[in-house]
């Protein structure tokens, strides 16, 4: 008799396929570049929050939105625990100093959110500045809206089987093991906290100026394409980018010109010549 095989839990979910998502991410790429040229031309303000639980892909898709842009004018803040001064200043200050200027997009990998999902969850704010916080934030987001500022929130849902299956990933691997942090450690074990506090966020924050975007993550290469789909979508743009630059003959060597000597240089070794 055939043993009956065990579920394994950690066991990766089935992935879109290779060779269509690398094609179809270098083609939303390349609309990305378009996208982000549109709006250096139309001066826009752009601001762009990934919230969600740890290990739901928020760093890997954030990787895939800004490798192909301008980095001038794309900026990541993702913030750290706020300082002794930090912590005396109006909640939403310290996110202020980030917002964008014209033609500028910026992304921030965690939000204000944190205060309605990790510091409610982990007890590092009071039920007062919890409640203040739901309270504010939708009025918060008007304030950037009516100013102009173009508000994208989305946030990434991964189940615990696949949460679990990355954090041993990091784990075992030294390389990714500094995205293992011991508030990671600990939401292992809240799960269900986290749950009830991503509900009672949406519910209150969830306004018809700044919808929540939900996604499921599971599949990091499926997450990654459809938040860039719907970036796209949200921002029309139209294909601005400059056309083929013809460029004038190099002028002619200066002859005279003498290098100074190599060996009173800091020269790098090449360790791979010959190879």
């Amino acid at each position: 008799m055939s043993k009956e095989k065990k579920k394994n839990p950690l066991k990766k979910p089935k992935r879109l396929n290779k060779k269509l998502y690398e094609a179809e991410l270098e083609r939303l790429q390349f609309e990305l570049v378009k996208w982000q040229y549109w709006i250096k031309e139309q001066g826009l303000r752009v601001v762009i929050t990934f919230d969600g639980r740890d290990a739901a892909g928020k760093g890997g898709t954030i990787k895939r939105i800004m490798e192909p842009l301008q980095p001038r004018d794309i900026r990541l803040v993702a913030l750290g625990k706020p300082s002794d001064r930090e912590q005396t200043q109006w909640y939403f200050q310290r996110y202020i100093s980030h917002l964008p200027a014209a033609g500028e997009i910026v992304l921030f990998d965690r939000s204000w959110y944190n205060r309605a999902t990790v510091e409610r969850v982990m007890g590092f704010c009071t039920d007062q500045q919890y409640w203040d916080f739901l309270r504010d934030a939708p009025n918060f987001e008007r304030l950037l809206i009516n100013d102009g500022i173009i508000l994208l929130k989305y946030w990434l849902s991964v189940d615990d089987e696949e949460q679990e299956r990355r954090f041993q990933a990091r784990a075992q691997n030294p390389m990714r093991r500094w995205k293992l942090s011991p508030i990671d450690i600990e939401s292992r074990n809240r799960w269900v906290e986290y749950s009830k506090a991503k509900d009672l966020m949406i519910e209150h924050t969830d306004i018809p100026e700044a919808r929540w975007r939900q996604i499921e993550s599971n599949d990091k290469r499926r997450t990654r394409l459809n938040v860039i789909h719907d970036v796209l979508d949200a921002i029309p743009y139209e294909n601005v980018i400059p056309g083929v630059l013809t460029l004038p003959p190099r002028p002619p060597r200066d002859e005279h010109y003498v290098r100074p000597p190599r060996d009173h240089q800091y020269i790098i070794e090449d360790r791979y010549n010959g190879k």
